[in-house]
């Protein structure tokens, strides 16, 4: 098992998503193959994991993905990596519904990986260390290697903080007003839209030590996993994955269980491209609100539109939805999206939907096999208005999905819904089957 850190935080907003990139961007400075993750759903920290280490960043969800599967994909995505970087979640301790389960810390002790502690010392200086003595007892098999400081006022402040320190500093970062990330409705900017990360990378190399991080992440303890899982079968399908500035939420070991039921993945920009030459449509989730202008204009929206009348498969999750819908109203404006999905789509002012899903396929003749069971999770500041008579394929036990515990639109091949899917092998697996099923069809 290689050398692991995790980057965890005192709680949101304590500045480990810049830390953990900037600690990422250091290492590759160095030489060094980073292999970047991310603890629980996020789809957007990841994608500055991977602009930085050319490596696709991977989630890491205790709930979604069961305590095996962290561990194989820890293993997996590892391979050939020197070091990995693990970005936490929220608070070091905050997991599912208050407990541990999904938690930066319970993944700490899946790995067997060290935890470097982001605190924010803005405002305070012999109180933050009663604040790390909490941490770092607080359960005594979360093993804490050291602790950055962070917004840090002067020289004078880390000395006052030196004087009563409760675990090791590994770094006094000062506070850097205009060098974090902005956010927005879903919540930090994509990587292609910012450049905070990679011009903290020196105020974090300037001011914390680097070389103790590395020897910390070295006394990760290795964890069994099983044999990493052959290629699979040869390619049996295409399939169309809608990737560009409006939609690229996707899980990265989603494209790898398709490719292994025999899926050769084509990735396209409804944004600007026509439709691939694919046997089935993926549309993931993203900001296609941000785009209804282009994507209004688009020949692929006319052209989805066609496939899906034509009985092409199409599966769709959150931004995928609206895309399908007839329309998008957003700033007292309206554009025309596939008209796939007898639906209009409204922009709200707060979050409709946060949290994890359990799902459960209900429909016998979804994309989805009847009884197919699978988790996942929801946010989304949109609400989608349906016609009456439309039918729904998915029963959530757990979330809120399009309405009142249901989700997944299906008519005719498409199945379309507000839920982030995470595939095991066996939902991979049927929906593989029903696009070759109908692929055959004369």
């Amino acid at each position: 098992m290689i050398p692991a850190i995790i980057i965890a935080g005192t709680h949101s907003g304590c500045g480990k998503t810049t830390i953990a990139g900037a600690l990422m961007s250091a290492l590759v400075k160095r030489g060094l193959t980073v292999q970047p993750f991310k603890v629980g759903p996020d789809f957007i920290d990841p994608t500055h994991h991977t602009a930085i280490c050319k490596r696709p960043s991977r989630n890491l969800d205790p709930y979604m993905m069961g305590e095996k599967g962290v561990i194989d994909t820890f293993r997996q995505a590892s391979d050939g990596a020197d070091i990995a970087v693990i970005e936490g979640v929220m608070g070091l301790f905050d997991g599912l519904e208050g407990e541990d389960t999904g938690s930066t810390g319970h993944v700490a002790k899946i790995l067997g990986c060290p935890v470097i502690l982001v605190v924010d010392a803005k405002g305070t200086s012999r109180s933050v260390n009663a604040q790390v003595l909490g941490f770092a007892t607080f359960d005594p098999n979360v093993k804490i290697g050291g602790v950055i400081f962070n917004r840090v006022g002067s020289r004078r402040h880390a000395e006052m903080i030196q004087q009563s320190l409760m675990a090791p500093a590994f770094g006094y970062i000062p506070w850097e007003k205009n060098k974090s990330i902005e956010s927005r409705h879903l919540g930090l900017r994509m990587a292609d839209e910012t450049s905070a990360i990679a011009e903290f990378r020196d105020i974090l190399e300037e001011n914390c030590d680097v070389d103790r991080i590395i020897d910390i992440a070295e006394s990760t303890v290795a964890v069994r996993a099983d044999e990493t899982e052959g290629k699979g079968q040869t390619d049996r399908v295409r399939i169309g994955v809608a990737y560009d500035q409006a939609f690229n939420f996707y899980y990265a070991d989603n494209f790898d269980r398709l490719r292994r039921q025999g899926a050769e993945l084509v990735f396209f920009s409804p944004l600007t491209d026509h439709l691939p030459e694919v046997d089935a449509l993926y549309f993931g989730g993203g900001y296609p609100e941000l785009h209804c202008t282009e994507l209004e204009q688009s020949p692929c929206r006319n052209e989805v539109k066609k496939a899906a009348d034509r009985g092409m498969p199409v599966y769709a999750e959150c931004g995928g939805l609206i895309y399908l819908t007839d329309s998008i109203g957003m700033d007292g404006k309206k554009a025309r999206m596939c008209g796939v999905i007898p639906a209009e789509t409204v922009k709200m002012d707060r979050f409709q939907a946060l949290g994890y899903v359990d799902a459960e396929c209900t429909a016998a003749d979804a994309l989805f096999s009847r009884g197919t069971v699978y988790r996942g999770h929801e946010f989304h500041y949109t609400k989608v208005h349906v016609a009456p008579d439309v039918q729904y394929a998915l029963e959530l036990t757990r979330g809120r999905g399009i309405e009142d515990g249901k989700d997944g639109i299906y008519l005719q091949n498409v199945l379309a819904g507000y839920t982030h899917a995470y595939f095991t092998d066996t939902s991979a697996s049927g929906l593989v089957n029903t696009i070759l099923s109908v692929k055959k069809q004369p």
